[in-house]
């Protein structure tokens, strides 16, 4: 068990997790992975590339069913676990790993801790996992999960469902969606506008943004100005923190892809 915190001990089960956005720089956002979504894996990519742009480094934690399994390290540590895909993107395969660090009130807040102990250089961490880890993870925090969905309506339905067990379960009641689908889908607003609804007449929830992605589009192209303004949103306050390092750059960091085992 992670214990670099221990000398301020949680006083209730969202403690720490308040601890963790109120007094870091760094993002924390979790990604609800859809095993129903095909090119997730390229969606991840155009997050990292739209944060990029911005002058921030990204972490990339994979903890979705279908990532890889961690590295035998983590057994003692996550710092040596950090695998670099460039000088903007960092990437560590997390399959199975936050239940490591639960804690007596079912909680896995301290992997986040681990995290951001291992990755000091990261100004965002995009947590790629199942609702049910994204619940233990982000009970009760500030967090703003990321719902991803295509245009079909087995994608849809799951993104939707993540939305309930999040809403109900974890008190997350603010939510994102990237939506991965071809740049004149006919489906892709109505399907947004449906979630929304949804969410506000079923679980009184809201969703506060949307994007839309083509996902046949190359790594290397600018990020669409949905999600770049999602992206600079996210980003703040931290965006003064990164810019003066960082001017915006032309041309976008190239990395290799994320893992085959990964969602795809």
């Amino acid at each position: 068990m992670h214990d670099a915190f221990d000398s301020s001990f949680p006083q209730d089960q969202a403690h720490g997790l308040r601890q963790l956005f109120g007094q870091t720089r760094v993002r924390f956002v979790p990604v609800v992975a859809n095993p129903n979504m095909a090119f997730g894996g390229v969606m991840l990519e155009r997050l990292c590339t739209a944060f990029g742009e911005l002058g921030a480094h990204v972490l990339v934690i994979d903890a979705s069913d279908r990532a890889p399994a961690p590295a035998e390290l983590t057994a003692v540590g996550l710092t040596g676990c950090v695998e670099p895909l460039s000088h903007q993107v960092s990437y560590l395969a997390a399959r199975g790993l936050p239940i490591r660090y639960v804690d007596a009130h079912g909680s896995t807040a301290n992997f986040l801790h681990a995290a951001a102990d291992a990755a000091p250089h990261a100004d965002v961490v995009l947590v790629h996992a199942t609702e049910t880890d994204l619940c233990r993870l982000f009970m009760r925090s500030e967090a703003r999960p990321l719902l991803l969905a295509d245009d079909r309506p087995a994608s849809v339905t799951h993104a939707y469902a993540a939305m309930k067990l999040l809403t109900q379960r974890a008190g997350l009641m603010v939510h994102d969606l990237l939506l991965g689908a071809a740049p004149h889908s006919p489906r892709a607003e109505r399907i947004a506008q449906q979630i929304a609804s949804c969410a506000d007449g079923f679980l009184g929830a809201v969703l506060r943004d949307w994007m839309h992605v083509d996902p046949a589009s190359d790594v290397n192209d600018p990020p669409t100005p949905a999600l770049r303004r999602w992206a600079r949103d996210v980003l703040q306050p931290v965006a003064a923190d990164v810019a003066h390092a960082a001017a915006y750059p032309t041309a976008f960091p190239a990395y290799r892809d994320f893992p085959q085992q990964a969602l795809n």
